[in-house]
């Protein structure tokens, strides 16, 4: 390509962040006005690679947009960028939720051009990781985010946000540790640190350095963090529940999503064979991930800290596609991330509103709202159905492949007993989805909540946004599913799948 797509993509709000943070003298509308256009026309140019993306390659897993520059001549590391099936959505995700993520941030007023050049800067770092083809620049976008989350937790949260904040770096820096050895015990094994070339090569069960399981282990450990995978997952609740709004929805949105990317990447792309040896006691902490997430989160009684339960829960399910290493399991588990991710934004966006306009977050307290904030409880009722799967969403359509793809996978044993276990989380979803509905909205009318205000015209805007894509996907789920198939196939091939 001639025009540089991606690096635009990636820098842009990097851009503004700088030019938020260093330009004097910015009024907080004009801090909010650039970092609103910084992020928008990410948006768009990642609608258009979207649109543009040659369908007709097949399951080649070519890759498409590519940049590749040297960059550190001794280490053989380049500067290389492209986006496959897998990674294209996840990038336009990521620019999708960090241009709503300025909106739900409109209402931020203190010390604005520190929290939107924060905000700026980690959609770079996580934008970086979809696009990264070479593993040193993935580890570098990687770790960045880290930054923006700590200042953007410990400054502009809640609660604990001190203890949330610096608890998410250590879990954090925690997983990165073993990714970065398992990352220097690829690049001394291949000598390379070219994701594609890495993936050609088949390593199987290599012995050069350390053994293929190690090294698969060592890898996994960073994204089971991330992802989070349980008993890996503490540090979720406690940032969700601290964390600003747009903080919120990014965690769930996207970065999170980062762990399940690596893993299908990294872990699976790099090792089929080792990914199917461990394929078994992974599931098997899938299934405990599903009920123990739901269980718990049947207990919450704070708003947020009940979505951020539900996304252990939801993750879970990620973790059964991936690793049942059939086609359409796969493909389930990348369209769980996409649909988890426009889901549990829009929830903590609306749980957000519920906050600020309400001023309570403990759902004992609430009651009858949807009398005094029709809109808001609309909205939020449409994002919990689509969370528990309701049909026409994309929810129902994320599940249903995981489902079917795990029940007839033939890649792992007792499969079929997995997958009808993992239903059950389903059934548990549907209690605490329809219970905090409920509470919240439906029950008996206060009257100290007659003067609350319901959503402005910007929460409008962006509330039937994400609604609009929620059903989308779940209508025509094609429109993600043949684009994430073009990734998932040479990956699944390699397995059998």
């Amino acid at each position: 390509m001639d025009f540089n797509y991606l690096t635009v993509i990636l820098f842009l709000p990097a851009v503004g962040a700088a030019l938020i943070a260093l330009i004097p003298g910015l009024s907080e509308r004009k801090i909010k006005n650039m970092a609103a256009i910084f992020t928008f026309f990410p948006l768009a140019l990642s609608i258009y690679l979207f649109i543009i993306f040659d369908r007709s390659l097949g399951a080649t897993g070519t890759m498409q947009f590519e940049e590749t520059y040297l960059w550190i001549a001794p280490l053989n590391a380049h500067y290389h960028l492209g986006v496959d099936g897998l990674s294209m959505p996840l990038v336009l995700l990521t620019a999708f939720l960090g241009f709503l993520a300025v909106l739900i941030s409109w209402k931020v007023h203190a010390r604005p051009r520190e929290f939107f050049a924060w905000l700026l800067l980690l959609e770079t770092s996580i934008l970086g990781v979809f696009a990264s083809l070479d593993l040193l620049l993935f580890f570098i976008m990687w770790e960045i985010e880290v930054i923006p989350m700590y200042f953007l937790i410990s400054i502009w949260g809640s609660g604990r946000r001190d203890y949330s904040a610096i608890k998410y770096v250590l879990y954090t820096l925690f997983g990165s540790a073993f990714m970065l050895a398992g990352i220097l015990s690829l690049y001394f094994t291949t000598g390379s640190l070219n994701m594609v070339e890495i993936t050609n090569q088949g390593l199987g069960m290599v012995q050069s350095v350390m053994p293929a399981g190690a090294i698969f282990l060592l890898l996994f450990i960073g994204f089971a963090v991330k992802l989070p995978m349980f008993p890996l997952h503490t540090w979720l609740p406690d940032a969700h529940t601290d964390a600003p709004t747009a903080v919120s929805v990014m965690l769930a949105g996207v970065l999170i999503k980062m762990g399940g990317y690596g893993m299908i990447r990294l872990c699976v792309g790099f090792f089929p064979q080792t990914a199917q040896h461990y394929a078994q006691p992974l599931i098997i902490l899938a299934l405990v991930g599903i009920l123990y997430g739901a269980a718990v989160t049947l207990m919450q009684t704070d708003i947020k800290r009940m979505i951020a339960y539900s996304s252990i829960s939801h993750m879970g399910y990620v973790l059964l596609g991936i690793f049942a290493l059939g086609q359409l399991s796969l493909t389930g588990a990348a369209l769980q991330m996409f649909s988890h991710g426009i889901v549990t934004g829009l929830l903590f966006a609306m749980a957000g509103l519920v906050i600020h306009n309400i001023e309570v977050r403990d759902l004992r307290k609430l009651g009858g709202l949807a009398r005094q904030v029709p809109f808001i409880a609309v909205v939020f009722s449409v994002a919990g159905l689509a969370s528990l799967g309701l049909p026409t969403t994309s929810g129902f359509a994320a599940e249903f492949l995981i489902f079917l793809g795990s029940f007839n996978s033939t890649a792992v044993p007792n499969l079929q007993t997995y997958t009808i276990i993992a239903i059950i989380g389903v059934v548990l979803t549907a209690g605490y989805i329809l219970w905090m509905l409920q509470q919240a909205f439906y029950g008996p009318v206060k009257e100290g909540f007659n003067a609350v205000k319901d959503a402005d015209g910007l929460e409008k805007f962006y509330m039937v946004v994400l609604v609009a894509a929620i059903m989308l996907v779940g209508i025509y789920p094609a429109i993600l599913t043949d684009v994430f198939k073009l990734g998932i196939a040479p990956i699944a091939g390699m397995i059998g799948g």
